[in-house]
């Protein structure tokens, strides 16, 4: 990892720690943020039997760890903030105490020294954590070698064009802000700490992952129901909401729309090298 990625990595684990303490009230406990979540859940559960080793990466709070293990899987989740670690140590306590469930303090930059006795059944990245690595091509090779053959990988990110957020801002004359991903790079803001973010598509996605895995399908996440800072506005319209989901689940899978979202859910199939 060169002295810029370290950097990053460095100023993303502070930004986050910074919000560690609210973040399930932030998104994760959010009308947008439990329907887009429930979307993953859903893929989740086709994707890895519940007796599956699964490798979590940038877990935050540990929600979808949590998940994962109340099903029974054995799940190793890691994440580059202490500060969320620390919060999702605590959940594991609290509501999983026998589960077979790990936490550790580990960048996606850094998941090149994890040591493994034998390697996961699958692994997965949700919401964003990966928007964050500068070079994903270094996270795929790590990945490629600690996944099993014929494994799977789910990998959740912030899509390159999302149609919600383009109309949202367009309706409020904020164009920079509309069209802020088209270009594949942008600065995110987490509570005043600048982050660099980028948008890599999906034909450069299947390109840098290609190496070691085969792109089995994707769909949106959030293709009618909206990012999440829309939230205050959903929360009075809940019956539109509702709807809005409803459509999701109908159609975020279709050609063309299921570029569309705030998020894309791509499923890769480790090759049987």
């Amino acid at each position: 990892m060169n002295e810029a990625a370290a950097q990053n990595a460095l100023t993303g684990s502070s930004a986050f720690d910074s919000i560690a303490e609210r973040y399930d009230d932030i998104f994760t406990n959010t009308l947008v943020g439990r329907a887009q979540r429930n979307a993953v859940w859903d893929s989740l559960t086709h994707a890895f039997s519940p007796t599956d080793s699964i490798l979590e990466l940038n877990c935050g709070t540990g929600e979808d760890a949590l998940f994962l293990a109340r099903l029974g899987a054995s799940v190793t989740a890691c994440d580059a903030s202490p500060a969320m670690i620390a919060v999702a140590g605590r959940r594991k306590s609290r509501e999983v105490p026998h589960a077979e469930l790990q936490f550790q303090i580990l960048s996606n930059e850094k998941l090149h020294e994890m040591q493994v006795v034998q390697p996961f059944d699958g692994a997965f990245s949700n919401f964003s954590g990966l928007n964050c690595v500068a070079d994903i091509q270094t996270v795929a090779l790590s990945l490629g070698k600690l996944v099993r053959p014929g494994g799977r990988v789910l990998i959740c990110l912030s899509s390159r064009f999302c149609a919600w957020e383009t109309l949202w801002f367009l309706l409020r004359m904020k164009a920079s802000k509309a069209f802020r991903r088209v270009s594949g790079r942008s600065i995110a803001s987490v509570n005043g700490v600048s982050i660099p973010v980028w948008y890599p598509s999906i034909r450069s996605l299947r390109k840098v992952f290609s190496g070691w895995f085969t792109l089995r399908s994707f769909r949106a996440v959030g293709l009618f129901v909206p990012p999440s800072y829309v939230d205050p506005f959903i929360r009075r319209h809940e019956s539109l909401f509702s709807f809005l989901a409803n459509l999701d689940r109908a159609f975020a899978g279709l050609p063309v729309l299921r570029c569309l979202g705030d998020h894309v859910l791509l499923d890769f199939e480790r090759l049987q090298q």
